[in-house]
C-alpha cells in the first residue's frame, strides 16, 4: 500500500501544481477526481455539493466515471441524513445490501445508492474552511463520494486515508478559489467605487450620479435591480424611486409611490443611525405584512438596503435622505459581508455628494464677490471694447504688469483640440511665440507622446484630443512652481523649454459652457511659488474673457442678424403669400406642389420635398420641387446625409439638408425637407423657423382636408344609413304583414273548414238522391212510353237526356273540388300551426308537403318556361319534437329562394329543366338527428356571398325583391331555438344545397 500512497502523492502533487496555472475550479477538481479514481481503481468518483441550507438538496457538480456506469452530473439528491456527516465524519460501506440489514444505512439512503448502481461506497465530508468560524464547528460544504458499482468492496485504511487527504485538499482548493474570487470581486469593487467617486466629485448633477451608481453596482453585484429611493419627510416617510438599473425581465420601480405606515415608527431612527438591512429571504425574515406587501409588489425575494444620509450642522443625527436598495428578484440570496461593506461605502460617498450640492453654490458666490473687487479695473478695460483682438492685447498686457511675469499668452483650441496662440505680452529678451509659431512649426509642439495628465497639453496633444479637454475641464486652473521638480517627462520638459518657461499658471477660458482656450502666465527667469490669490485672479480674468468672447460673439450675431433682418422681413412677406395660397385650396396635391415651389424660391435652395410616414414608419416623398438639373425623388425613401465634422458659422454644423416635422394634430404625418445638394450649407435659425411655420400650415391643411374627407364620408354614411333604415322599415313592415297574413290564413282556413266540411259531408247524400231520381226517370221512361204533352215538352226543354248524362259528372266534379278545398285548408292549417306554440312531436313530411302545396302555383309551367319538377326522396322519419310552424317557415324560406333562383335561370337558359330535390333521412353518425336536404339546380351562390347568406339583412336579390331576413330567421330557428345545424353547399351556376340537421328530441 506504500506504493499506492506514493502514487497518490504524485497525483496530489500534479493537482496542486495545476492550481497556479488555472483559476478554474472545474479544471482543478477534474484533475483531482480523475487521479483519485485511477489510483483507487474505483468505478466512479464524484463531488456532491450541498445547497447553502443543509436540509436542502445536494447536487453532483464534478465526477470522473468509468464508461460502463451512468453519470451523476447535475443530479440533485434529497436526503435528510446528509447532516449526519457533519457529526459522524467518514462513512465506508462495504456492501450496500448487507449494510442495510445491519441498520447502518436507512432504507431511503440505500435506495438512492441502488439508483446510482452503487455496491460499495466510501464517503468523506468536505468542510468549508473559514477563519472567521470556530475551528470546532466546521461548515459542511459537500461530500467526496467514491463508488464501486461492479462488486462489493472492503475499503482499506490507506484508501480511507487517501480519500480523507483528498477531501482536505479539495477544501483547501475551495478556500483558495473562493479567496481568489473574493479578491477579484474586491478589485472590481474598487474599480466600481473609483468610477462612482469620480462621477460624484466631477458634476453636481445628482440624477447622473445616481444613474451611474445604480448601473455600476448592479453589474458588480449581479443583482436583479439596484435603485435609489428618496423620502419626502413632509409626507410622513412617503417616497419614490428616482433612479434604477433593472434586468429586463423584472418590472421597473421608477416613480412608484411607496408608503409603509410602519416605517416611521420602526425603522426611521435606525436608518438615521446608519443601520443596514440585509435580508436573505423576505418570506422567512419575520417582516411585517405591510413590509412584505411592498417588497412583493416589486417582485423582491432578497433585499439589501443601505441608508443615504445627508449630514447637516443643525441636527444631532444625519438627515435620512433616502435608501440605496439592492434587490434579488429571481431567488433568495445570502448577502456577504464584503458586499454589505461595499454598499455602505457607496452610500457614504453619496452623502458627500448630497452635502456638496448646497456647499458648492455658497463657495462660488463668496469667491465671486471677492474677485469682483480685485478685478474691477481690468474688467472695466476689457469691457470697453467689443473687438476681440483689442481685448486680448489689453488683457495680456494688463495681466503681465499686474502679476509681474515674463509672459502672458492666450491660447485657443481648435475643433480637434489642437490649437494656436492668439495673443501674448512678453518681457524683453524673451522669444515672441506668436512670431515663432509662424516661422518654426516646432514651437506649437506636438506633445502627444508626453501625455501630461495635470495640464492640457497644447496644440496636437492626442491625450487632450481623445478626452476632449475633460482632464482640464475638471479644474479651473493648474499651476507649476518649477518644471524641473514636477516629475514631468523629458519630452514635455523640452516643450516647456521651447516656451522658455520655468514656472507657469494656467486657467481655462470658457465661452458659455464650452472650453474655448487657455490664459497662461509664464515665469521664465526663475522658479516661482504661485499664490492662491494670483491663480484665482487669473481664473477670474479668464472668466471675464469668456464673457467678452460671448459678448463679441453676440455683437457679431447682432450685426449679422441686422443684415439678415431685412431679408427675413421679405421672407415673411413671401411666407404670408405662401400660407395664403395653401389656405386657398383643399386639394392636397395642389397644396403640396405650391408649397414646395414657393419654399424653394424663398430659401434659394436646390430642392424642397414633402415626405410622408406610413403606419410602419416606412415612407416616401409625395411631392418635390427642384432646379432643372435635378430629377424628381417622388416615391423614393428618405435619406439623411451625415453631419460634417467641421464646425463653424457660430457653432453650427454644415449639412446638405434640413427638415421640420409636419404634424397632423398630435400625430407625426411627415417631414418638410430642404436640400442643398451641390455643397454643405450652414442652415440659419430663421430659415428653419420659416420651414417650421410652413410645416405648421401644412399640418393645418392636412387636418382641413381630413375634416373635409370625414364630412364627405359621414354624409355618404348618413345617406346609406337612411337608405338602410328605410329598407329595414320596409322589411319590418313586410315581416309584420307576413305575421298578420299567417294569422289571417289560419283564421280563413278555420272559417272555410266548417262550410266545406258540411258540403263535403252531404255530397254523398246528394249524389245518392240524384242517382235515385235518375233511376226513377229511367223507370218512367220505360213504363210510360207516351207521356202527356206537357211533360214531353218539359223534357225537351231541359234536355233530360243530357242532364241524365252530365249530372253524375257534375257530382264527381263537386266531390273533387270540395276534396281539393279540404286539402288546401288542411295545408294552410298545417303550415301556420298557430294553435301549436309549444314544441310537439310532428311529422316533418306533412310540413314539407303542406309547404309544397301552398307553393304549387309557382311550380307550374309559364309561357315558354317548363314546370319546376319536385323530386321527393323521403326516408322513414320518426316524429320530431319541434315548433312546427317555425320549421315550416324555414321550409317556406328555402323553397321560395330555390324557386326564385330557378325562375332567374329559366329566363337565361331556354332549354333549362328546373328541379327541386328534397331528401330526408336519419343521420348515420348521429341517430338522434334527422337530415333534410333541399337542393336546386339554379344559379348557385358566389363564394363571397356564401359566407354572408345567414347574416341579418344580407341579400343577393335586387332592391325590393329581397329583405335579407329569410335565411337569417331560418338560421335562428334551426340553430338557436332547436339546437340544430344549417349549412349550404353551392357553386356558381351549379345550384345550391341547403342541409338541415334537426334533433329528434323524442
Amino acid at each position: 500500500m506504500s506504493e499506492q500512497n506514493t502514487e497518490y502523492q504524485k497525483v496530489l502533487g500534479e493537482a496542486i501544481a495545476w492550481i497556479p496555472r488555472s483559476l478554474d475550479q472545474e479544471t482543478i477538481f477534474k484533475t483531482q477526481l480523475t487521479g483519485l479514481r485511477k489510483l483507487l481503481k474505483a468505478d466512479r468518483v464524484a463531488l456532491l455539493r450541498f445547497s447553502p441550507q443543509l436540509d436542502g438538496p445536494g447536487e453532483f457538480v464534478y465526477e470522473d466515471v468509468a464508461d460502463d456506469w451512468n453519470s451523476l452530473l447535475n443530479l440533485k439528491v434529497q436526503n435528510n441524513s446528509f447532516s449526519n456527516y457533519q457529526k459522524e465524519g467518514i462513512q465506508a460501506v462495504t456492501d450496500v445490501d448487507a449494510t442495510i440489514d445491519a441498520t447502518q444505512l436507512s432504507e431511503s439512503h440505500a435506495k438512492i445508492l441502488r439508483e446510482f448502481q452503487v455496491k460499495a461506497n466510501l464517503v468523506v465530508p468536505v468542510f468549508k474552511q473559514d477563519e472567521a468560524r470556530s475551528a470546532t464547528v466546521p461548515e459542511l460544504w459537500g461530500l467526496l463520494c467514491i463508488h464501486q458499482c461492479s462488486i462489493s468492496r472492503q475499503w482499506q485504511d490507506v484508501e480511507i486515508e487517501i480519500a480523507q487527504k483528498t477531501a482536505q485538499n479539495l477544501a483547501v482548493i475551495i478556500r483558495n478559489t473562493q479567496l481568489l474570487e473574493i479578491a477579484h470581486y474586491q478589485v472590481e469593487q474598487q474599480k466600481t467605487l473609483a468610477k462612482v467617486i469620480k462621477k460624484i466629485r466631477t458634476p453636481l448633477d445628482l440624477e447622473e450620479i445616481f444613474q451611474v451608481t445604480v448601473t455600476e453596482v448592479r453589474q458588480l453585484f449581479k443583482a436583479d435591480r439596484v435603485a435609489v429611493f428618496r423620502f419626502d419627510r413632509e409626507k410622513d416617510w412617503e417616497g419614490e424611486f428616482v433612479s434604477e438599473d433593472v434586468v429586463d425581465e423584472w418590472d421597473s420601480a421608477l416613480a412608484a409611490k411607496v408608503y409603509d405606515y410602519c416605517f416611521g415608527a420602526q425603522f426611521a431612527i435606525h436608518y438615521q443611525e446608519g443601520r443596514v438591512q440585509a435580508i436573505a429571504d423576505i418570506y422567512g425574515a419575520e417582516l411585517s405584512d405591510c413590509h412584505i406587501e411592498i417588497l412583493g409588489r416589486f417582485q423582491v425575494k432578497a433585499n439589501l438596503v443601505v441608508p443615504l444620509r445627508k449630514v447637516t450642522e443643525k441636527e444631532e443625527l444625519p438627515e435620512l435622505w433616502g435608501l440605496l436598495c439592492i434587490h434579488q428578484c429571481s431567488n433568495p440570496r445570502n448577502w456577504q459581508d464584503y458586499e454589505i461593506e461595499f454598499a455602505q461605502q457607496i452610500a457614504d460617498h453619496f452623502g458627500v455628494a448630497l452635502r456638496q450640492e448646497n456647499a458648492f453654490k455658497q463657495v462660488v458666490m463668496e469667491k465671486s464677490a471677492e474677485r469682483q473687487k480685485t478685478l474691477a479695473g481690468i474688467v472695466d478695460k476689457i469691457r470697453r471694447s467689443l473687438d476681440i483682438e483689442t481685448i486680448f492685447q489689453t488683457t495680456t498686457q494688463q495681466v503681465q504688469q499686474l502679476l509681474n511675469v515674463d509672459r502672458v499668452a492666450i491660447f485657443r483650441f481648435h475643433a480637434d483640440w489642437s490649437g494656436e496662440f492668439m495673443a501674448e505680452s512678453v518681457a524683453e529678451d524673451w522669444v515672441k511665440l506668436i512670431q515663432e509659431q509662424k516661422e518654426n512649426p516646432k514651437i506649437p509642439a506636438n506633445v502627444s507622446l508626453c501625455s501630461v495628465r495635470d495640464l492640457p497639453n497644447y496644440l496636437n496633444d492626442t491625450y487632450l484630443q481623445q478626452n476632449k479637454g475633460e482632464n482640464f475641464a475638471q479644474k479651473v486652473y493648474c499651476s507649476c512652481n518649477d518644471i524641473y521638480k514636477a516629475n514631468f517627462s523629458d519630452c514635455y520638459i523640452k516643450v516647456l523649454e521651447s516656451y522658455q518657461a520655468r514656472a507657469y499658471a494656467i486657467v481655462a477660458i470658457y465661452q458659455a459652457e464650452k472650453l474655448w482656450g487657455l490664459l497662461a502666465a509664464y515665469q521664465n527667469s526663475a522658479p516661482r511659488k504661485w499664490e492662491i490669490g494670483e491663480v484665482e485672479l487669473l481664473a477670474q480674468i479668464g472668466g471675464q474673457l469668456g464673457v467678452a468672447l460671448q459678448q463679441a460673439e453676440y455683437f457679431k450675431q447682432v450685426q449679422v442678424q441686422a443684415a439678415e433682418l431685412e431679408k427675413a422681413t421679405e421672407r415673411q412677406k413671401a411666407l404670408s403669400i405662401t400660407i395664403d395660397k395653401i389656405r386657398q385650396s383643399l386639394d392636397l396635391n395642389t397644396i403640396f406642389q405650391t408649397t414646395t415651389q414657393e419654399v424653394r424660391q424663398l430659401l434659394e435652395v436646390e430642392r424642397v420635398g414633402i415626405y410622408r410616414f406610413y403606419e410602419d414608419w416606412s415612407g416616401e416623398f409625395v411631392a418635390d420641387s427642384m432646379i432643372d438639373a435635378l430629377t424628381s425623388i417622388v416615391n423614393t425613401p428618405l435619406e439623411i446625409s451625415p453631419v460634417l465634422a467641421t464646425q463653424s458659422n457660430a457653432g453650427k454644423l454644415p449639412r446638405n439638408e434640413t427638415f421640420v416635422p409636419i404634424l397632423q394634430g398630435e400625430k407625426l404625418w411627415g417631414l418638410l425637407v430642404a436640400y442643398q445638394n451641390s455643397s454643405p450649407r450652414y442652415w440659419q435659425d430663421e430659415e428653419i423657423n420659416l420651414l417650421a411655420q410652413v410645416g405648421v400650415q401644412l399640418g393645418i391643411a392636412l387636418q382641413q382636408a381630413e375634416l373635409l374627407e370625414k364630412t364627405r364620408t359621414q354624409a355618404e354614411e348618413l345617406k346609406k344609413t337612411l337608405q338602410d333604415l328605410k329598407e329595414t322599415q320596409i322589411q319590418m313592415i313586410q315581416g309584420e304583414k307576413m305575421a298578420g297574413l299567417g294569422q289571417l290564413v289560419a283564421g280563413i282556413a278555420h272559417e272555410i273548414n266548417n262550410p266545406v266540411n258540411f258540403i263535403y259531408g252531404n255530397l254523398n247524400y246528394v249524389e245518392e238522391y240524384a242517382q235515385n231520381l235518375l233511376d226513377l226517370m229511367k223507370l218512367y221512361s220505360k213504363h210510360y212510353v207516351d207521356p202527356i204533352p206537357e211533360i214531353q215538352n218539359f223534357v225537351e226543354d231541359i234536355d233530360l237526356e243530357f242532364v241524365m248524362q252530365d249530372l253524375p259528372k257534375t257530382m264527381d266534379a263537386l266531390k273533387l273540388g270540395s276534396e281539393r278545398i279540404r286539402q288546401l285548408v288542411f295545408s294552410l292549417r298545417t303550415f301556420s300551426r298557430l294553435d301549436e306554440s309549444e314544441m310537439k312531436a310532428v311529422d316533418l313530411h306533412q310540413g314539407i308537403d303542406s309547404t309544397l302545396l301552398i307553393l304549387q302555383h309557382r311550380f307550374k309551367a309559364r309561357h315558354k318556361h317548363s314546370l319546376i319538377e319536385v323530386v321527393k326522396n323521403y326516408g322513414n322519419l320518426p316524429l320530431v319534437k319541434c315548433h312546427a310552424a317555425q320549421i315550416n317557415q324555414v321550409f317556406m324560406n328555402i323553397l321560395s329562394n330555390a324557386i326564385d333562383t330557378l325562375e332567374e335561370k329559366r329566363i337565361i337558359e331556354e332549354d333549362f329543366s328546373p328541379t327541386v330535390k328534397i331528401t330526408t333521412a336519419i343521420k348515420k353518425d348521429n341517430p338522434g338527428s334527422v337530415l333534410i336536404t333541399i337542393a336546386d339546380n339554379g344559379l348557385g351562390i358566389t363564394p363571397e356571398a356564401k359566407d354572408k347568406i345567414f347574416n341579418l339583412f344580407f341579400t343577393t336579390k335586387d332592391i325590393g325583391k329581397g329583405t335579407g331576413l329569410g335565411l337569417a330567421i331560418s338560421y335562428e330557428i334551426i340553430v338557436q331555438k332547436h339546437g340544430g345545424q344549417i349549412s349550404c353547399n353551392s357553386e356558381a351556376n351549379q345550384g345550391s344545397e341547403f342541409i338541415l340537421e334537426i334533433p329528434i328530441q323524442s
